[in-house]
């Protein structure tokens, strides 16, 4: 007889044996397990692995959990098993809430770091309480519960620290309360970008809206060319979010802002520029009746930001009102000095 379980198998095969003139049949069944999707964790070398999903039973594999998560046995990579009730053990990533020192209160779980479901009892003074007079703060997914801070039960217009945002923090120390018209400052963690106003203000014991920590999604075209200068490596035609790409200038000219831009919700950052040269020659001197100081050569190039000295020709003299002789190239522009002929030079 062949008995059928409900689980997910394939039936792989069937026996045919043959004795006292009786027949019976064999089932093979072996288990599946779907692929592991985990919510805050990545798993190794799953893009080659994905492809073999299902998973037969015995198949080893290896998860990680996000910044500020863990899995339940605390290892960076935690081993699971297929096995006919499923992955074993149960693969998840559980949020690492760390507990501050309250102020205008106390906890026994000051300094410690606690795991997604914790729930940790807090104690305010006199005075004051936590949001909405609660007496306890669970640790959950998006972090705690509410801000452990203990405010004043009676603020008259006054505002409560401010709203945590995933992602995100508050650049200021974080007060007990606020008085009205109180402003914080928010800035999102490395790679995340800020949407909405990063300032928001207490008005009638109410904070204005916070803003959003996003994630940067789709892909971006070529880098942006600029002028007299390139990329370093072989331009693609799509580039994957949080790719970037570097910069470089031609000879004698000079980059100015950052050299790596990157690609941020189908968007590159702003491309650097390269600063022109200044070229200076023997017939420019030669009509301001000037000589380089220092060189000698027929023509110079002297990069944008770089100084340089001329002097008088023999028998001249600086001429009223000339601009300084030493001077400062700027983007391919140079201001020249002037020099008019000295007639206490000759002899008469």
């Amino acid at each position: 007889q062949c008995y059928s379980q409900k689980t997910k198998h394939i039936q792989i095969g069937v026996c045919l044996i043959i004795i006292n003139n009786y027949l019976s049949f064999f089932f093979f069944q072996v288990s599946l397990c779907d692929f592991p999707k985990i919510r805050h964790g990545i798993l190794y070398d799953e893009k080659k692995n994905e492809p073999f999903s299902p998973v037969l039973r015995g198949k080893i594999l290896y998860y990680s959990c996000e910044y500020n998560f863990a899995s339940p046995s605390n290892s960076f990579w935690t081993r699971i098993t297929c096995t006919e009730s499923g992955w074993s053990p149960t693969p998840k990533c559980l949020r690492l809430c760390f507990f501050p020192f309250v102020e205008n209160g106390n906890s026994t779980s000051s300094g410690q770091t606690h795991v997604e479901g914790d729930i940790v009892q807090v104690v305010c003074n006199q005075g004051y309480s936590l949001w909405n007079n609660q007496s306890t703060i669970t640790c959950a997914e998006e972090g705690w519960s509410i801000p452990p801070k203990c405010i004043s039960t009676n603020p008259t217009g006054k505002c409560g620290p401010p709203p945590p945002i995933d992602n995100g923090d508050i650049t200021s120390l974080l007060l007990p309360v606020y008085a009205s018209l109180s402003s914080v400052e928010y800035q999102c963690q490395k790679y995340y970008l800020l949407k909405g106003n990063k300032t928001i203000t207490c008005r009638n014991g109410k904070w204005s809206e916070p803003p959003t920590c996003l994630y940067p999604t789709g892909k971006c075209g070529p880098p942006p060319p600029i002028d007299n200068g390139d990329i370093t490596s072989l331009s693609l035609l799509e580039y994957e979010p949080l790719s970037s790409v570097e910069y470089q200038c031609q000879n004698y000219y000079v980059l100015k802002g950052k050299k790596t831009i990157t690609c941020r919700n189908g968007q590159w950052s702003e491309p650097p520029t390269c600063l022109s040269a200044c070229v200076i020659s023997e017939a420019i001197m030669e009509r301001h009746n000037i000589l380089l100081r220092w060189r000698q050569s027929e023509k110079v190039y002297i990069q944008s930001g770089e100084d340089i000295e001329f002097e008088c020709k023999p028998r001249y003299k600086k001429a009223k009102g000339s601009l300084p002789f030493r001077t400062r190239c700027i983007n391919g522009h140079i201001n020249y000095p002037t020099c008019m002929l000295n007639h206490n030079t000759f002899i008469h």
